[in-house]
């Protein structure tokens, strides 16, 4: 009796579980045309290098302290934390939805005691009597026929994945953070090395106009002219090292504590990788290693998930409650011959009037899904634009770069000459006034234009995908 119970039970398991194995009513999945053109304008005709997305951020950036600041930053920051975080959320919140696709198989025993008092028993007397049982089955399994619970998974787990893209979207702007944030401290500090020098400089040609002042040999407007000189300077000594500070505070909030001293840049440097060699007309199609387009077609595909769980609620919903046991009025007949017991309870609901309530969840998913197709659109558009931006600059920033090394050429010459003139009274001090200040600003100009190139290779790596190290996140 046993036996067979047992196998009504396995059977009425099986036959739940290959029922359940349909497909689901969600749309056959395409992805969108990008809106984009095939290729991106760029007038270099190097050969083609690798692609950034292949390039690791170690490779990349070869300053040993750029790359421990950023393997720090990768450690400690509290963005990136945040987001390994929502991938374990969203891994457990797929495995609940997937538990769904299985019974859920439980174990129970009960013992009921009850008294009947005399005036109600057939005896009349007092009966004191117990029940006990043990039984394993499943309670209210729902039979998938149509796909709704499979849709639910699917949704799930389309989920889980797009959170796991986003993981490597934060880290890839992380790492590009750092390294605008090290790249602009190391500016910076050029540029408050440049203030300084030209201090002291002005500070000790003023000190020798004023002593020949005081002997007479110069006039009251070149020693107050050289004094407009040293003042600029101080206050540009003043500005530069506030902001200084500054970079160094936000650099230590990308990596989540405080830069050691050994890790402070000291120069500007114009070497960052192996990314010099891009190939003219880059296709768009190489977008699609972007993990915010990555997420945001994982984020689209379970939105179309979401619209076939929504039409399976137009259909008949079916689950089973099944329990094999035992049952006797005292524990040691529990499991003794005879006591087996069984209940085996199908149940089918239709759906007849809702108030339009699914035709309007329906409309939802639907207009969702349209959404999402609009955001991944979106998401190109945006990618194709940041990267085609990033070529535009780099395919100019050179010959700024070159102009502006001649400029300083230029002007430190111009410099040198207005000021040979002036010793040999020839001219005013305003010729080197002005001189003096024109080479200047080339200079504080030509550190900009350096940050702007190499900035400007660090936006493009990030943009092209690159800053994955290929670690699995997940």
């Amino acid at each position: 009796m046993k036996k067979r119970n047992f196998t009504a039970l396995a059977l009425a398991l099986a036959l739940a579980l290959a029922l359940a194995g349909c497909s689901s009513l969600a749309p056959d999945y395409q992805r969108p045309a990008a809106p984009v053109p095939a290729s991106f304008a760029t007038s270099n005709t190097a050969p083609a290098g690798p692609a950034a997305a292949d390039i690791d951020w170690r490779s990349f950036f070869a300053d040993a302290r750029l790359q421990s600041l950023i393997a720090q930053a990768l450690a400690n920051n509290r963005d990136l934390r945040i987001a390994v975080l929502n991938i374990e959320q969203a891994r457990a919140q797929y495995r609940i939805q997937d538990a769904s696709t299985w019974p859920t198989v439980n174990a129970s025993g009960s013992n009921t005691a009850g008294r009947t008092p005399a005036s109600l028993s057939s005896t009349g007397q007092a009966v004191v009597g117990h029940q006990y049982s043990a039984t394993i089955g499943f309670s209210a399994y729902e039979l998938d026929l149509f796909g709704r619970v499979r849709s639910l998974n699917a949704q799930a787990l389309e989920t889980f994945l797009a959170t796991a893209e986003a993981r490597r979207s934060t880290q890839i702007s992380l790492v590009a953070e750092v390294a605008s944030a090290y790249l602009t401290w190391a500016a910076d500090a050029e540029r408050l090395a440049l203030a300084q020098q030209t201090l002291r400089s002005q500070s000790d040609s003023y000190a020798l106009t004023q002593r020949s002042y005081q002997l007479g040999n110069a006039s009251a407007l070149t020693l107050r002219q050289q004094q407009t000189s040293v003042d600029t300077a101080r206050v540009d000594v003043a500005r530069y090292t506030g902001q200084v500070a500054l970079d160094q505070n936000a650099l230590a909030l990308l990596v989540g504590a405080p830069v050691p001293a050994a890790l402070a840049p000291t120069s500007l440097s114009d070497s960052l990788g192996p990314l010099e060699n891009l190939p003219a007309g880059l296709p768009s199609d190489l977008l699609q290693r972007r993990p915010d387009i990555l997420q945001a077609e994982h984020q689209l595909k379970a939105a179309n998930f979401n619209i076939g769980a929504m039409r399976a609620a137009f259909y008949p919903r079916i689950s089973l409650t099944a329990s094999l046991g035992a049952g006797s009025n005292e524990l040691s007949g529990l499991f003794q011959a005879g006591s087996g017991s069984w209940s085996f309870v199908p149940q089918i609901s239709l759906p007849l009037f809702d108030g339009g309530s699914n035709q309007a969840n329906l409309d939802y998913a639907t207009i969702g899904r349209d959404i999402n197709v609009a955001t991944y659109e979106k998401t190109i558009q945006t990618a194709f634009r940041e990267v085609a931006d990033a070529l535009a600059q780099r395919d100019t920033l050179g010959a700024q770069l070159e102009a502006q090394q001649s400029l300083v050429g230029a002007t430190a010459e111009s410099f040198q000459l207005s000021d040979a003139r002036f010793q040999k009274g020839v001219d005013s001090y305003l010729s080197v006034l002005d001189a003096q200040r024109s080479l200047y600003s080339a200079q504080q100009t030509l550190i900009a234009t350096r940050l702007s190139r190499v900035s400007n290779a660090v936006t493009l790596y990030k943009v092209l995908g690159g800053g994955w190290t290929g670690e699995s996140a997940i």
